[in-house]
């Protein structure tokens, strides 16, 4: 492996910059820079300094190798947070024979070292793009270990049961427990079960990680925008007494008790004669039908019977202007019903994620989905097949920790990682 270096705080002014190291001969150097290092893992206050150019005073750490993130031999450079300072330390760097690290190389070196199976990798992916509580403490299970060893304990009900299986071909006309087929079985029925669990909270668990889409719909000047707007408390979409302002579709962004949420604000529902504004409506039928959520507004609060889809939310718009009839109502100009309107979507959103697992990647459900087809209907196989599906069952296992098969991932996988993670 290559020494490689990069900045692992945000570029731009700041209090501290740290810049990393990792590889063979990171202890080395940093001591070139900073002076001897004796101790691992000690933080020592020190001038940074190049054919006698002093680049910066620093905090300087190493660890040994076996002790990193990476599992290499990595230094600190806690530097000044001044993008100069940076760039001056990171060149003298460079010039040792360092080369600048790629998108999520650290994160990667550490998989290949050992340091993280493949799914830790895609939750400490998840945790840095998290935006929610909710986002982040599912990304945290992940990232902490908690789906490898549910894999670890599903791997070891394969290893029995398939010791099981091999002791009854191996010695067959031994002593063996007549029993063993039973219990073979029924191990692989309860992994059954447990893996059918973590795949039916799969696509709970995705929309947790990556957010809902709640589209706004309803006919021109029916409130839509001045809503989003009154959410966002900014103008985010134009609001005029001229049906058809709204051409495209605009997102809104919400936290919405713990749900990273898109408000998706659309053009008005009608028929136009005008090109531009049909293409706006074509775009906004087509976003809300593929929304995970409708808000139908309207001044009368009735829905759209095409878009209608169960457990959509209805709302009159412009209450301050209404009779006051009954049903969910909202005021973009006083901002009554908001309030009521946003938790009537949290409601709805929540009882979605209610059974929400940890897996939340299409391949690692891949994954469990192949383990749980390997072991299905095994109860009429000799035992030579069945023991060759408890092996199969354990390899897509293995996959989704990235321990075989993994290189087809691995690229996409960490192209989503900035520089100096």
């Amino acid at each position: 492996m290559d020494l490689i270096f990069a900045e692992a705080t945000p570029p731009g002014r700041g209090g501290v910059s740290v810049v990393r190291l990792s590889g063979p001969g990171a202890r080395r150097a940093a001591e070139q820079l900073a002076g001897p290092l004796d101790s691992a893992r000690h933080g020592y206050f020190r001038k940074l300094a190049r054919h006698e150019e002093e680049l910066d005073q620093a905090l300087v750490i190493w660890f040994e190798a076996g002790a990193s993130f990476t599992g290499e031999e990595v230094a600190e450079l806690h530097l000044h947070g001044a993008p100069v300072v940076v760039r001056h330390v990171m060149r003298a760097l460079a010039m040792l024979g360092a080369r600048q690290a790629e998108a999520g190389e650290f994160t990667r070196r550490a998989y290949l070292n050992g340091r993280l199976d493949l799914a830790a990798v895609e939750g400490l992916g998840d945790l840095l793009a998290a935006e929610t509580d909710a986002q982040r403490r599912m990304a945290l299970r992940a990232a902490g270990g908690e789906l490898a060893r549910n894999a670890e304990r599903w791997r070891g009900m394969l290893v029995r049961a398939g010791a099981l299986v091999e002791a009854s071909v191996d010695f067959a006309d031994e002593d063996v427990p007549e029993d063993v087929p039973v219990e073979v079985f029924q191990i692989l029925a309860d992994l059954s079960d447990l893996l059918e669990r973590e795949i039916s909270g799969f696509p709970a668990a995705e929309r947790l990680r990556t957010g809902f889409e709640v589209a706004v719909i309803g006919e021109p000047n029916a409130g839509k925008s001045s809503l989003v707007n009154r959410i966002a408390r900014r103008d985010v979409a134009i609001v005029s007494e001229v049906a058809g302002t709204t051409r495209d579709v605009i997102e809104l962004r919400l936290d919405l008790g713990g749900l990273a949420v898109t408000l998706l604000d659309t053009a008005g529902l009608r028929d136009s004669e005008d090109q531009v504004e049909s293409i706006g409506i074509a775009r906004a039928r087509a976003r809300a039908e593929a929304a995970d959520l409708r808000v139908h507004l309207s001044p009368l609060g009735v829905a759209d019977a095409l878009l209608w889809r169960p457990g959509d939310v209805v709302a009159r718009s412009k209450a301050d202007l209404g009779d006051g009839s009954g049903g969910l109502a909202v005021s973009a100009t006083t901002g009554d019903g908001i309030a009521d309107l946003l938790a009537a979507i949290r409601q709805e959103l929540n009882g979605r994620v209610a059974g929400a697992g940890i897996v939340s990647h299409d391949r690692q459900a891949r994954s469990l989905s192949d383990a749980r087809d390997a072991i299905a209907a095994v109860a009429d196989l000799p035992a030579e097949f069945l023991a060759e599906a408890i092996r199969q069952a354990a390899a897509s296992l293995d996959k989704l920790l990235g321990r075989i098969g993994a290189e087809d991932y691995l690229d996409e996988i960490f192209a989503s990682f900035c520089v100096g993670k």
